[in-house]
């Protein structure tokens, strides 16, 4: 447990951690002993002079200040180290998901990371601040006991060390039993979680199609999975609790049966006798906690599992030697891609010179959006190459390469913040007046001043509080103020209206200005004044040209585009 844990964590906080379980075994320890003491002060108040016992009092009471002093150094301790670990955790798996790939990212992680960056990075570094004393005091202490035990009466110690191998086993075999509920209640968690979460995102379409109903019995169904996988949990948990006990109190029975024949067959003192219970007594109590530590325990070391199969998994490598560009065209050499058993690309080569633009349009499905991604890189080709201004992307520094894109996506996610701060992310470091010209140039500055609150205006998580027009001006002023030298377009105003259209149009022609660019959109109109057009199908190009050039051929584009007017025109 503790060896995951420091792997999981990194060696920065390998000291600081077993400098804490050195710390918490040597309270344990000093606490067996301080029991320890009980046994002379116990034999003078019992002798036959009982004033004996004050100077054993004395030093009873010296040893608990000690070991009052140890237990509150290492229970800081183990706070203090369990929350830097849990602050250095959040940002090692943000920084961690923030580079893995974004196919990663499938329908199925929203509930698991959204469980393991909440409770599940409590419960498995909560260990060290709430669980790792208490543990090792209930092992280590009852064995300190036992051995003075042994050193008292070797018959008694030996009986009582008879009880460790048992305790073992049946903690092993709760372990083993509760092993398949803990999983089934993790997935029926992560599950939960996730039905939740869409639950709420769906909530305006499934109130425009009279589904709320069937929602939530959906979301029903699934907590009441919860709440049966924790019943199986809790039935799970009965036998080893149970075990537990009886095997602790059968033990103890055993001492009381073999001290009293001690004591009948004049083998010890009936003081002795007495001390030796009262220490077996005080063994039985932190032993009792191991079942409940245990579950925690368990619970714990799934977490650390779950957190370390994420850790491990491998991010897009980085070049050991990166190479800086120094022009800004793009080039798709033969590039081959699948995403998963489907192959989005095949042999796809193409080149779009710097400052110019090319348009790509396609049906559904036909990769469009991921030409996109593989140019910032967000996935890593399976052959071929993506190269900016002459270079590999994966020969590229993940920072560098960001810094030449400026991206604006169809769906914009704005930060819970205000406007000012969700512009300032293109360049933070700009100042006032190249802020507000960005706002300028993207038509930003009319929905500002129509707003109660101006620049200090909040957008609510994702932009919920703006319209889908106002949070695409936001995100164009915000790649305006980036001023990268490669902008990507990817459907930017096939949701608009037309008001708000004719304003992003003019916006996006301000950021394609002398600038390398590549759009993606259905709306055929907006890639009319694009250098060259492709037409992507089934993983591969099937017509480019300039815009008049495929009209007059009359292929797959000059269909679209007839349709799309027609569309149009009926509207």
């Amino acid at each position: 447990m503790i060896r995951m844990l420091l792997r999981v964590l990194g060696p920065e906080y390998a000291r600081a951690m077993r400098r804490t379980v050195v710390l918490m075994t040597v309270t344990a320890i000093a606490e067996g002993l301080l029991y320890a003491l009980l046994v002379p002060v116990l034999q003078a108040l019992l002798g036959s002079t009982p004033a004996d016992a004050w100077s054993w009092l004395i030093a009873f009471g010296g040893a608990v200040a000690v070991y009052a002093v140890l237990r509150y150094i290492s229970d800081l301790s183990g706070m203090r180290v369990g929350t830097t670990m849990l602050r250095g955790m959040y940002y090692r798996l943000g920084e961690h998901l923030a580079r893995l790939p974004i196919g990663w990212y499938n329908a199925g992680r929203v509930g698991e990371v959204s469980v393991m960056a909440s409770r599940g990075l409590l419960q498995a570094l909560g260990v060290a601040a709430h669980l790792l004393g208490p543990f090792i005091s209930a092992m280590v202490t009852p064995l300190t006991i036992v051995a003075v035990m042994i050193a008292f009466n070797w018959q008694l110690g030996v009986a009582a060390l008879i009880a460790a191998p048992i305790v073992v086993a049946i903690q092993a075999w709760a372990a083993r039993s509760m092993a398949a509920t803990d999983a089934e209640r993790h997935e029926r968690d992560k599950e939960a979680t996730g039905r939740v979460i869409e639950f709420l995102q769906a909530q305006p379409v499934l109130r425009a199609g009279g589904r709320t109903g069937e929602r939530f019995t959906m979301l029903d169904d699934s907590l009441r999975e919860v709440q049966r996988a924790s019943r199986r949990t809790v039935l799970a948990m009965l036998p080893g609790a149970v075990g537990l006990t009886l095997t602790v109190q059968a033990i103890f029975t055993v001492l009381l049966v073999l001290g009293a024949y001690l004591v009948l067959g004049g083998n010890i003192g009936a003081a002795e006798i007495l001390t030796i219970l009262v220490l077996a007594a005080r063994c039985a109590d932190p032993l009792l906690s191991l079942s409940e530590m245990g579950g925690k325990l368990r619970v714990a070391r799934a977490e650390l599992d779950r957190l370390d199969k994420v850790l491990r998994t491998q991010p897009l490598p980085e070049a050991s030697e990166p190479v800086r560009p120094v022009r800004h065209d793009l080039e798709f050499d033969s590039v081959t891609f699948r995403h998963g058993d489907r192959t989005v690309f095949d042999g796809v080569s193409l080149s779009v010179p710097e400052g110019r633009r090319l348009a790509v349009v396609g049906p559904s499905g036909a990769g469009k959006s991921t030409l996109l991604q593989l140019v910032a890189r967000f996935y890593d080709v399976d052959a071929g190459a993506v190269r900016v201004g002459g270079v590999d992307v994966r020969e590229i520094d993940a920072e560098t390469l960001m810094a030449q894109i400026a991206i604006v996506f169809q769906d914009v996610y704005l930060f819970d913040g205000t406007i000012e701060e969700n512009v300032r992310l293109g360049r933070p470091d700009a100042d006032e007046a190249e802020v507000r010209a960005a706002a300028r140039a993207a038509r930003l500055d009319e929905v500002i001043e129509r707003l109660p609150g101006g620049w200090a205006t909040n957008v609510g998580e994702g932009g919920a509080l703006l319209s889908g027009g106002e949070r695409q001006r936001v995100s164009i002023a915000r790649a305006l103020l980036k001023n990268a030298p490669i902008v990507l377009l990817d459907e930017v105003t096939s949701a608009l209206d037309p008001v708000n259209e004719a304003a992003v149009h003019e916006g996006i022609e301000r950021l394609m200005a002398g600038r390398t660019v590549v759009m993606v959109a259905h709306r055929l109109r907006t890639v009319q004044r694009a250098d060259e057009i492709v037409f992507l199908d089934d993983g591969r190009i099937v017509e480019r040209g300039s815009h008049e050039e495929l009209l007059r051929r009359g292929g797959r584009y000059a269909d679209f585009w007839n349709i799309s007017m027609a569309q149009i025109a009926s509207e």
